[in-house]
């Protein structure tokens, strides 16, 4: 593991995304709340923050950060790819004040978001499929800022 004993203490945001791609009537059902395991998108979010929280034990090299918070947030409005199928996007936004990024917490979070709705949705599509985990940005440390979009 890297030491960051020397590094300042600094403001650190990551934001994070990842899509579920599923049957119409899948997600239907899930903004209907007609899903056998419950309100899924609730389970996600709850899931998302936990994940965000143990980065650190999943990921060998990570350090254990005092996230001072998690934002989830989910997007429909992505069009349908040619197969007919939707996408649900999900965003992870993660904060800290710390020596090292949350970057890895931001792509734990919407992994496991992704995860859960898969797993919550799975007996009625099997066929989903989870795409585009990406980090979109991040914020503070001595590299600074880096957007997806400003990227060369």
């Amino acid at each position: 593991m890297v030491d960051v004993a020397d590094k300042p203490v600094t403001r650190r945001v990551a934001v994070a995304s990842g899509v579920l791609r599923m049957l119409p009537t899948t997600l239907a059902r899930i903004r209907a709340g007609k899903i056998a395991k419950g309100d899924v998108l609730s389970v996600a979010d709850v899931a998302a923050v936990m994940a965000a929280k143990r980065t650190a034990e999943l990921i060998p090299m990570c350090h254990t950060l005092p996230l001072s918070g998690v934002e989830i947030v989910y997007d429909e409005t992505l069009p349908a790819d040619t197969g007919g199928c939707v996408a649900l996007r999900v965003v992870a936004t993660v904060r800290c004040t710390g020596q090292t990024g949350v970057e890895m917490e931001a792509l734990c979070a919407v992994s496991t978001a992704l995860l859960t709705v898969y797993d919550m949705c799975k007996a009625i599509d099997r066929g989903m499929r989870i795409e585009c985990v990406q980090l979109e940005e991040k914020h503070g440390g001595k590299s600074g800022s880096w957007t997806r979009e400003a990227r060369g």
